[in-house]
């Protein structure tokens, strides 16, 4: 039960443990083991679950990271160092085991006192859950920042929300999806800590009132409807360095556990409305904001993580600064906010040191902007968000106040630097005016930020052109670049053990933190020997994820074939149209007996589609279909292949990459802002096909033309040629694209599904689709072909497999952190005194 006063006691010295006492050999670690699970958890003979022994391992492994966690904390507290809070809706971390092994290097003590016990080490690894704290790339980007940021021991602490529920799991019914609740949190988390003693109390509705306090006016934010934030700490272990920096999730509890009043009265459930009410905000990842309640219910959670995080930063400075002085908190202080879903820490930040610390609104406004620092990760103007100020006004009075002033204030600015120009300030306008006015949480990230960035070079130069050219025009230092990056502990070292041993084998050790020494792999491209091992290699990769495609979909999968795939979150920009009519022109072909130079194929798409995006579940359908009728061809056999991978997370990915032959990344230019799964696949030698788009531009340049198949219109081009878009006249003059499309007319794909692919297909004859599906069909399927015949000379395609590896260092997510420290975050690396 949530309390509302901390108990405190004098702290006998005695009672803490100072010096390391827990073993790292295997002998240590299954007694530790044992204990946990006869003790800990209090099994017997009678307990059959093997999530108990999956929770023994943990805590044990728990056990020998605290000491070092204790230790880098104290390491911060000692050198009073500068320290960044990032700030995100979603860290999607995956499973958490096999990278704490890695991490500690002790996969192998550990396997030997699993296998002392009696068991395996993989039917162990089993039984972890992957943590359903994220959706998508946002909050896999999230997870390897903390991840690098561990690794070259930067004082770097994440904050998001404790959700119950992650974003679903994913079934496919008939061809189509079906969400189920993905309730991670059934057996709980043995990685976590509780942390009550730091708990915030977060406020909510009310009124604001000003007081005269003699001195002056202060305004006052009461009547509030509290909710308590409960912090539980995850620990992020860097790469064998002693380090293991904190992941904060905050869960929501009730003020007050139920209203008594209610229940003698005999009313229950309404004695416990409130506790519900108040756990809403932690039960699940992204709600559904579609309606009025899951508006709101959004906005909850973004200002509840928010606050949270501001507040528990105040509580150490003043622990840590007594006296209250907040004149160097800027200077010791940096507030990440991952995409806009934070932005209002802006005004929560100016709300508690005005009104808690009694501040002049210029001293507190001088703060927040030094000390704000905003990514933006969308170039869709439809996914910026904004709030109606009406809900805003609801929930949050007092911030609204702020913003009002914050705007009224910027737009002064703007005013004297562009006189008399009153349509630009109602383009930047903090407020957008109309019969519902709204909140643009971008506009007041920005305008909060000290510092803003894109996360490629292309969408940062987008953004300075297009979505955001009139604050780059105000403020063109602010703006910079930081591409993305991704961890190599875990998507090469970690999910590639084999690609990982011949690596180490050739070059030494130390490329898991310097990916750079990769490039050496270049000059082995010509040695036959090394080549016959890099196919080895990925031909067992390509096993496994056979095994993993036949298992979940029930599709045979030939390793000999070219493995074609396309994971990502389902949406019409992404374009798994593009990649479904090339898929249906191949089937044509074939039927056609137009098997002249064939490789055999295997197209594997997979993703999640949003609850609430009728069009994106129905291309899910669409794609099922389309696999369903080539699959069950017998004319077409072995040649071509087609599967829709179900629920795509952090751990399906750990196999799908390392054995994925060819990239798909073919999103319309000038849409995707970077991409993290093109990095991941071509980190792991698959070859990228793709458009000028995101990262792929950069991919591009590292690894050269010869080793990648470009196609497409380049995002000028998309802009030229959507003036005179006519779907109609391509299709007339392509004669495969004709085809495809009277197969999809004659609904040969639904044929006791009348008109269900419909919609698909009249967006795609649309001349105003603004993805531009078709204007790229012809491109793609020539790309295609000439990744087909580079595939059947295997000796050409393992070189372009190596270079690919060999050029991933710019997409390390180390290099992206060490971008964002020596540009925005100023930190001093510091070593933990606990020895690795």
């Amino acid at each position: 039960m949530a309390k509302d006063e901390k108990s405190q006691i004098l702290l006998p010295k005695s009672l803490l443990i100072t010096e390391r006492e827990l073993g790292m050999d295997a002998s240590s670690i299954a007694a530790d083991m044992r204990r946990h699970f006869n003790h800990t958890l209090g099994c017997d003979k009678h307990s059959i679950s093997a999530h108990h022994v999956y929770e023994a391992l943990v805590i044990a492994l728990r056990d020998r990271l605290m000491e070092r966690w204790k230790s880098t904390h104290y390491s911060y507290q000692d050198k009073q160092c500068k320290r960044t809070q990032y700030l995100s809706l979603e860290f999607l971390m995956g499973r958490s085991l096999g990278n704490t092994l890695l991490n500690l290097d002790i996969q192998g003590e550990v396997e030997k006192a699993v296998s002392a016990l009696g068991l395996q080490l993989e039917d162990v690894m089993k039984e972890e859950r992957d943590a359903g704290l994220g959706n998508g790339g946002l909050g896999r980007l999230a997870a390897c920042f903390v991840d690098s940021c561990a690794t070259m021991q930067l004082p770097v602490m994440g904050h998001c929300i404790r959700y119950d529920y992650g974003i679903f799991k994913q079934r496919i019914e008939q061809g189509e999806q079906v969400e189920q609740p993905d309730h991670w949190l059934a057996c709980g988390n043995p990685w976590e800590l509780e942390r009550t003693e730091f708990q915030q109390r977060i406020r909510f509705r009310g009124r604001v009132e000003r007081v005269d306090e003699g001195q002056g006016f202060q305004m006052r934010w009461v009547d509030t409807d509290d909710v308590l934030a409960v912090p539980y700490d995850i620990p992020i272990p860097g790469y064998r360095n002693g380090t293991v920096n904190t992941l904060r999730v905050w869960k929501a509890v009730a003020v007050e556990e139920f209203d008594l009043t209610q229940f003698n009265a005999g009313n229950y459930a309404e004695a416990v409305a409130g506790r519900m009410h108040a756990e809403n905000i932690s039960k699940v990842l992204y709600p559904n904001d579609a309606s009025e309640s899951g508006k709101e219910l959004r906005l909850r959670q973004q200002y509840f993580l928010s606050s949270a995080a501001l507040q528990d930063v105040m509580r150490r400075w003043l622990r840590d600064n007594k006296g209250g002085d907040f004149s160097r908190f800027a200077d010791k202080n940096c507030f990440q906010l991952n995409d806009t879903h934070p932005a209002v820490a802006i005004a929560e930040l100016m709300r508690l040191l005005m009104d808690e610390h009694g501040m002049e609104w210029d001293v507190a406004w001088e703060i927040t902007t030094h000390c704000m620092a905003y990514t933006n990760h969308t170039l869709l103007p439809e996914a910026l968000e904004r709030w109606p100020v009406r809900i805003f006004g609801e929930l949050m009075p007092r911030i609204l106040d702020i913003i009002f002033e914050i705007n009224a204030r910027f737009l002064s600015e703007i005013a004297s630097h562009w006189p008399g120009d009153t349509e630009r300030q109602a383009r930047m306008s903090i407020i957008e005016e109309g019969g519902e006015p709204q909140v643009r949480m971008a506009h007041l990230a920005i305008v909060g930020s000290f510092s803003v960035n894109g996360v490629a070079a292309l969408h940062t130069k987008l953004l300075k052109e297009g979505l955001f050219k009139d604050f780059y025009e105000l403020w063109p230092r602010k703006f910079n670049n930081k591409t993305n990056g991704v961890t190599p502990r875990r998507f090469l070292a970690l999910s590639n053990p084999g690609l990982s041993e011949l690596i180490t084998e050739t070059l030494g050790t130390g490329w898991e933190t310097d990916l750079t020494k990769l490039k050496d792999l270049r000059s082995k491209s010509e040695d036959g020997a090394f080549l016959r091992r890099w196919r080895e290699v990925k031909r067992h990769n390509k096993e496994r994820l056979a095994a993993m495609v036949e298992q979940d979909c029930g599709v045979k999968c030939d390793p000999d074939a070219l493995f074609d795939v396309q994971v990502k979150r389902i949406h019409e920009y992404k374009r798994q149209l593009l990649n479904a009519l090339h898929v249906i022109h191949l089937y044509d072909r074939l039927k056609r007996g137009d098997t002249a130079d064939w490789t055999p194929r295997c197209v594997l798409i997979g993703g999640k589609a949003a609850p609430g995006y009728w069009l994106a579940k129905r291309i899910i359908k669409f794609i099922n279909n389309v696999a369903e009728v080539i699959n069950k061809d017998p004319a077409v056999g072995d040649l071509l292949k087609v599967a829709f991978l179900p629920n795509y997370r952090v751990s399906a990915m750990e196999i799908i990459g390392p054995g994925t032959d060819l990239s798909s990344q073919i999103s319309t230019a000038g849409k995707e802002a970077s991409g993290t799964g093109n990095m991941k696949f071509m980190m792991n030698g698959a070859v990228t096909i793709g458009t000028l788009d995101g990262a792929n531009v950069e991919i591009l340049e590292e690894v050269g033309e010869e080793n990648f198949f470009l196609f497409g219109l380049t995002e000028a081009e998309v802009t030229t040629t959507r003036k005179n878009y006519d779907p109609e006249r391509i299709i007339r003059e392509d004669e495969d694209l004709s085809r495809v499309m009277q197969l999809l007319d004659s609904a040969h794909f639904n044929q006791f599904e009348p008109g269900f692919f419909d919609a698909i297909i009249g967006s795609m004859r649309n001349p105003g689709d603004p993805w531009m599906t078709l204007a790229d069909f012809r491109g793609f399927v020539d790309a295609q072909q000439r990744a087909a015949q580079a595939f059947r000379d295997q000796d050409r395609w393992t070189k372009m497999s190596i270079v690919n590896t060999a050029c991933c260092a710019h997409f390390s997510s180390d290099r992206t952190i060490a971008d964002y420290n020596r540009d925005i975050w100023k930190l001093t690396p510091v070593a933990s005194e606990t020895p690795c």
